[in-house]
């Protein structure tokens, strides 16, 4: 287990790296972001309650995971797909893949949860809980609204890739119309499917708690 110390360095590590990945694509309003979601407690916040990077600081460190693979699996497709450099700007994998979970930076709260030890007692551990209050307007969803309050300017297939890359996680509680307007999505978006299996990648391998 990291020392506190160290977390705090590892913290200001990913962010430094975050916000530099940001300006690298040197997009208009870039710094109104920057500061909105820190402001929002992004950098602070975890990426799950119990699952992947449950701890402070995980979100940001997801993000940066998410962003690294898809930028692998950009060039992989392109040597795959010549054609697939111009429909998969590196800016906006770098965008899409960094923003894709804003809408999480303020929703977990610092809570005791109850966890049995090696001896079989249970014993309080620090953990989180979610609270949806301050904006349930979904998740994916948020993240974009969150994107362009800013007075960012998100492109078509940006939204596209932010809004629906939870995929199989949220469409079980879609409707038909909805699924359908998914499909047709990812058929038009290789944005989409690059950010989604990015984000599968890293929660479901990088992650994974052992």
């Amino acid at each position: 287990m990291s020392l506190p110390n160290e977390n705090k360095l590892i913290m200001s590590e990913c962010r430094r790296e975050f916000e530099e990945l940001l300006r690298s694509t040197g997009r208009e309003n870039i710094e109104y972001v920057i500061e909105d979601i820190a402001e929002l407690g992004f950098f602070e916040a975890p990426a799950s309650t119990k699952f992947h990077l449950n701890e402070e600081g995980g979100l940001c460190q997801h993000s940066l995971n998410v962003c690294r693979i898809a930028l692998r699996l950009r060039e992989q497709m392109i040597d795959m797909m010549p054609d697939m450099e111009e429909r998969l700007s590196r800016d906006s994998v770098i965008i899409a893949s960094l923003l894709h979970d804003v809408c999480k930076s303020d929703i977990y709260k610092p809570t005791i949860l109850k966890k049995k030890n090696d001896l079989g007692t249970w014993e309080d551990v620090p953990g989180y809980t979610v609270d949806y209050n301050n904006f349930p307007v979904g998740h994916g969803e948020k993240s974009v609204i969150v994107i362009l309050r800013c007075g960012f300017d998100l492109t078509n297939d940006e939204i596209l890739a932010i809004r629906w890359h939870m995929t199989a996680w949220d469409l079980p509680f879609q409707s038909a119309d909805i699924k359908s307007n998914l499909n047709t999505a990812r058929e038009n978006c290789p944005l989409l499917c690059l950010i989604q299996s990015a984000d599968s990648l890293a929660a479901g391998i990088i992650e994974i708690k052992s």
